[in-house]
Order: structure tokens, then sequence, then C-alpha cells
């Protein structure tokens, strides 16, 4: 966007070409970012859910006064040919344009029924997802299921099946597992297709360094700070870049250091949930030999229980075990804490295990948190770990 934008950045100021960027960012925020530090002010269409279908990105499409795409696929190197002919062109009207859509038309309206078929199903997931509200959420997971359940090999579907679950994760909606689920729904479509290079990139956003083709939102740090230093303020993110998000590519898998184990006898007091709500997710959660997944691990202080970290001592320890066959970049984190006395911020941790011998089936890394935690505003502080298990599955 960046090259286009200054490429025909005279046309746009004199009123003669207009703008409009197309993007399939699962958080759009993240390109309203972007377009501030570029200083780039056109308008942004999201397609998270890739109606557009395209398996590859970017695409350059001309289209003229009547809205009739003349051109696909063009290149910075196609512009003198860009200006000379389609700029100079004055395009004659087709017959029988369509007319505008109402707003009527864009509503959700009521979830399918139990006999509705695969592309009823898909039509109401999808505009309850466009439609913005949170609270159909859930109803239009269960429809994007319904379609990939009636049509199995349409990788369309549990892709934005995945979709739908990663947006409930980070809404205030999210239910246990739905990071893992997104995942694998969009390993499921990947497998059906694997050259769309949408569905992959999304599991790569998120997977270990071995399988990415660069850092995915390491630009972010600058672009803040660039735009501070305009005197602007930086657009917020709604969900902050994680470890995988910054990552660098890496060709090689990078054993840990020895660590001590901080709790081998196993005698802290366990949390089984109590005071805090841990998820962990593993993308991917299947290995070929020689193949890596990143694991996530997060940790959210319980609202209902109004639980909050205890800061005056240290931070969250997370301590990690590979089963046979496998192998941990690190089994042992330390997650950094606020300069608050107390807090009730999410935490996660973030660690890369690579498949080496291990025999087909399933299998799990296993491990704990140590943290401090103090229930209710004026309640006891306590020290606790809460055990868990990632899932891995040798193919």
């Amino acid at each position: 966007m960046p090259g286009w934008h200054e490429a025909v950045g005279d046309l746009v100021e004199a009123g003669r070409l207009s703008m409009v960027g197309v993007i399939q960012e699962q958080h759009p925020d993240r390109c309203k970012l972007f377009m501030q530090w570029k200083r780039m002010n056109w308008p942004i269409l999201v397609d998270s859910l890739n109606l557009l279908e395209v398996s590859a990105v970017p695409i350059t499409v001309a289209l003229d006064e009547h809205g009739i795409v003349r051109e696909v696929g063009l290149g910075l190197d196609d512009m003198e040919s860009f200006r000379s002919g389609f700029m100079e062109t004055e395009f004659e009207p087709p017959d029988g344009v369509e007319g505008e859509r109402t707003a009527s038309e864009w509503e959700a309206g009521s979830p399918p029924g139990a006999l509705a078929g695969a592309t009823e199903s898909a039509r109401f997931a999808s505009l309850a997802i466009r439609s913005g509200d949170r609270t159909l959420l859930d109803a239009a997971i269960e429809a994007y299921r319904r379609a990939t359940e009636l049509e199995p090999e349409d990788g369309r579907h549990p892709f934005r099946l995945g979709v739908a679950l990663r947006m409930r994760l980070d809404s205030e909606r999210r239910q246990a597992g739905d990071f893992q689920s997104a995942v694998n729904a969009w390993k499921a479509a990947l497998d059906l297709d694997p050259n769309q290079y949408i569905w992959r990139r999304r599991i790569q956003q998120y997977g270990p360094r071995l399988d990415k083709p660069y850092p995915f939102y390491d630009w972010v740090p600058k672009a803040r700070e660039e735009i501070a230093g305009r005197g602007e303020t930086p657009h917020e993110l709604a969900v902050e870049p994680g470890g995988a998000e910054f990552a660098q590519p890496s060709e090689e898998f990078a054993r840990g250091t020895t660590a001590e184990e901080p709790d081998a006898r196993g005698r802290i007091h366990r949390d089984e949930g109590e005071f805090i709500a841990l998820e962990t997710a593993a993308v991917p959660a299947a290995l070929g030999e020689g193949e890596a997944a990143r694991l996530h691990l997060t940790l959210r202080p319980i609202e209902e229980k109004r639980a909050h970290w205890n800061n005056e001592v240290e931070g969250v320890e997370v301590w990690l075990q590979a089963p046979d066959g496998y192998a941990l970049d690190n089994p042992y984190r330390l997650l950094p804490m606020p300069q608050e006395a107390v807090s009730v911020e999410t935490r996660s941790a973030e660690v890369e295990v690579r498949r080496e011998t291990a025999a087909a089936g399933e299998s799990a890394v296993t491990g704990y948190a140590l943290y401090y935690v103090c229930e209710d505003v004026n309640g006891t502080c306590l020290y606790r770990r809460q055990d868990f298990e990632i899932a891995l599955t040798a193919r």
C-alpha cells in the first residue's frame, strides 16, 4: 500500500483517482495504526472472513468511473501504462447496472433452524459477523459449525469458523478453548486447500519461528514511537500483538538452556481455577517429524471472584516438561509484571516445541504456573500453583 500511495498521490490530490484498500486482517485496528504511521488516509474495508475468496495478496484492481473492473493484478512496474491507458480512458457506462443495496439487506436476521442447509447457515453467520454485533457471535459460530458439518469438503466454512472463534476469544464473551478451536479450524481449512495463502498466514501469525515467513507485527513499536514523535497519539489496539506476532523467523530450532525446576516436589497448594483462569493452545497441534509448534499459555484473574495479581513479590513462573520424543526451546519462563502493587491484566507465556523422534499418536506437554494472587479487594493473598496439559499429535 505505501508504494501505491506514493506513486499515485498526485492523481488522488487532483481528484482524478480514489484509493480504497481491502484487508484480510483478523485485527483491523492494526491496519489503522499502520495507516496513521504511513500517513495514508484513504478508506480501508475489512474482509477478515475472506469473502472475496482471494488466495494471495496484494492484488491491485482498477475500477472505472462506473464501478466496473478494468484491470486486475497491476504492479508498480505498470505505472506508465496505468497513467497513459486507464487514467486517460473515458469508459462507457454498461447496461443493466445493479442498484445499490439497502441497509436492511445486510441484517443478519434470526439464527437458522435445525434443518437449515449449509448455504443458509453460512450466510447468516457471515451477516452476523459483519454486523459488528458481538451478541451474535455464539450463534454465528454454531452456524459455521453446521455449514462445516454439511459441506466438509468446503474449506471456506472452517476458515471462517476460526475467524469467528478468534473474535469471540478477543471479546468479553470468550469461552475456554476458543483459541485452540480457532487454530484447529484454520488447520482443517488449510488441509482442504494447502495453496490458500490467506489461511496459511493466519496460522503462521501465531505459530513457531521455523514456519514464519516474516515477523508479522514487529513494526508496531517503531510506528508508535514515530507517531508520538510527530506529536500525535497512536491509535489504540484492542488486542496487543503477542510474542509469536513479533518473533523473527528462524531456520534452526533453538534448544533452551538447563533451568532449575521451581516446584520439583509439588509442594505448592493448587489453584483449581478458583482465582486464575488458565488457557492453553498449540499452533499447530499436530506435528510431523522435525516440525515445531508454538505453545500459548494465557492467565486471567477471574473477575467474578474479584481476584487480582499481587506484584509485591515476584512475577508468574511457568515450568514445562516435554514428552518423550519432543524438545522445548526453554522449559522455564518468568513473566514480567507491572510497577503497581496490584493489577488485573491478562498475562501470557509462549514456548516452542519440536517433534524429534516421537512415534505417531497422542501426547502432551505438561507443566504448571506459580503465582501470587489475592482474593477479593481486601482478601487474603496466596501463593498458588496451577497445573496444565497441552495436547499434541504426532502424525
